[in-house]
Order: C-alpha cells, then structure tokens, then sequence
C-alpha cells in the first residue's frame, strides 16, 4: 500500500457512507466531525495529525468541539484527535475506548467500517454534550473526506 495515491486511498473507503455518517452525527449536535486520509509518510502519525487538524481550521469552531479522525490505511494506524471544548467534556478513558474499536476494525482492513462507527460513537458523545440547536447551528467544517498530503515533521 506504500506509495498510494488519493484514487487508491478513496477505494479504501466508502466515499458516501463516511460522508453520511458525518451527516448524520451532526444532524444531532452542534459538534463537527472531519475524516482526513493521508498516503503513506514516515513520522509521527499524532504530530502529522495534529498539523491537518489545524490545516482544516478545526481549532476555529465556536465552541471547539470538533472532532478529526486522521487515518494513515497504507501504515494501518490512525489518530484520533478532540478539540479542548469536547476533550474537556469527555475526558481520555472516551478517546482510548475509540481508538480501541477503531483499531480492532481497521487492524482487518475495515476502514469504512471504523470511521462509520467511530464517527456514530464521537456523534453520541457530541450529541450528549453539544446538543443540536436548529435555531443557533451552523455546519461550521466541510463534511467531505480531506485527502491532504501528509508531510514528515522535522526533529528539532
């Protein structure tokens, strides 16, 4: 999988189910959900992660309460990454219980699978703490998949 490009990646996932499982989390709640799938890189996965979290302008949302599901398929690893509105919400037991689930789908190459799941897990937690207020929300983030490029992160 070494080398993948984004029509590679995308066959990996389901395109419009990971799209309407974002959709529908945040028919529930004021909270944003993104999926970013990166090509193969070398590097920490987390910190490349936390760049494409801000590159999407996740840390601009009103409350700060998105949350990014970053995946790497060609190196079966992945981040998943709260704002400080929501982390503050749900503390580190929800984030590791995700990771755990994501890992066991993706560790069989369930992609799609995963990010469904996962994202219908984050919108329950969103929806518990962020309700949907059809009078104040906005869809303040995109809800396609980013397929930016993933760049190493330089040792200082």
């Amino acid at each position: 999988m070494i080398g993948m490009t984004r029509r590679k990646l995308s066959k990996l996932i389901d395109i419009e189910r990971v799209r309407e499982a974002i959709r529908a989390a945040e028919r529930e709640t004021s909270g944003e959900v993104r999926v970013s799938v990166a090509p193969f890189f070398w590097g920490s996965v987390r910190k490349v992660a936390e760049k494409a979290f801000v590159r999407m302008g996740m840390t601009k949302t009103r409350v700060r309460n998105g949350i990014l599901f970053f995946i790497v398929p060609s190196r079966r690893a992945f981040a998943v990454i709260g704002d400080e509105g929501i982390h503050a919400k749900v503390g580190q037991e929800f984030w590791d219980g995700l990771a755990a689930a994501l890992s066991e789908r993706f560790r069989k190459g369930e992609f799609s699978e995963g990010l469904v799941a996962g994202i219908a897990a984050a919108g329950e937690r969103l929806k518990a703490h962020f309700p949907y207020d059809a009078a104040a929300d906005v869809n303040e983030l995109p809800d396609d998949i980013d397929f930016g490029r993933a760049k190493k992160i330089k040792k200082k």
